[in-house]
C-alpha cells in the first residue's frame, strides 16, 4: 500500500508538473515613459508640473527691493556726474603732486584734428552740477575742496595743503 501511494503521487506531481507550465502564461511588457517634457514625456504634462511646482513654492519675492532699474536720464546724470569727480579728482592730483606730461615719437600713417584749453588749476568759487555742490575756496590750511550732495546730504571734504 506504501508503494502504490508514491506511485500515485509521483503521477500526480508529473502530471501537475506537464499540464502547469504548457499553459498559456499571460504577463504584460513594462515600459518607462518620462512624465517630464524635459525629459521625454507628453508635453500635455507641462502645465501640470508647472502648477504642481507652483504650489510647493513657498518663495515669495520682496515687492520691497531697493534695486531699481535706472532710466536713459537717470544713466546720464550718473554718468555726467561721475565724469565731473573724475575732472576734479584729477586736478586735484595734479595740483598736489604736479601735472604729467608725456612725449613721445613713431609712425604711422593718418589724419586729426584736435584743440584743447584750460590750466589744470582749481579756481576758487561755487560750482553746482546736478545734485552736486562743490566749493573751492583757500584758508590756512590750504586748497579745500568741499563736495556736497544735495539729495542725500552726504559731504566730502578735501584739504590740499600749501596751495
Amino acid at each position: 500500500m506504501f508503494k502504490l501511494k508514491s506511485i500515485y503521487m509521483k503521477t500526480i506531481a508529473l502530471l501537475v508538473c506537464l499540464f502547469g507550465f504548457s499553459t498559456i502564461s499571460i504577463a504584460q511588457n513594462l515600459q518607462y515613459k518620462a512624465a517630464n517634457p524635459n525629459f521625454g514625456g507628453d508635453t500635455f504634462n507641462y502645465p501640470w508640473l508647472l502648477s504642481s511646482a507652483q504650489a510647493q513654492n513657498d518663495y515669495k519675492e520682496d515687492t520691497n527691493s531697493q534695486f531699481k532699474q535706472q532710466t536713459d536720464l537717470e544713466r546720464f546724470k550718473s554718468n555726467l556726474n561721475n565724469q565731473l569727480l573724475n575732472r576734479l579728482s584729477n586736478s586735484l592730483f595734479d595740483n598736489q603732486f604736479g601735472s604729467s606730461t608725456n612725449t613721445g615719437s613713431g609712425t604711422g600713417t593718418g589724419t586729426g584734428t584736435g584743440t584743447g584749453t584750460g590750466t589744470g588749476t582749481l579756481s576758487p568759487g561755487t560750482y553746482v552740477f546736478g545734485t552736486l555742490s562743490i566749493d573751492i575756496y583757500h584758508s590756512n590750511l590750504g586748497l579745500v575742496v568741499n563736495v556736497l550732495d544735495t539729495d542725500t546730504g552726504e559731504q566730502t571734504q578735501v584739504i590740499l595743503p600749501g596751495q
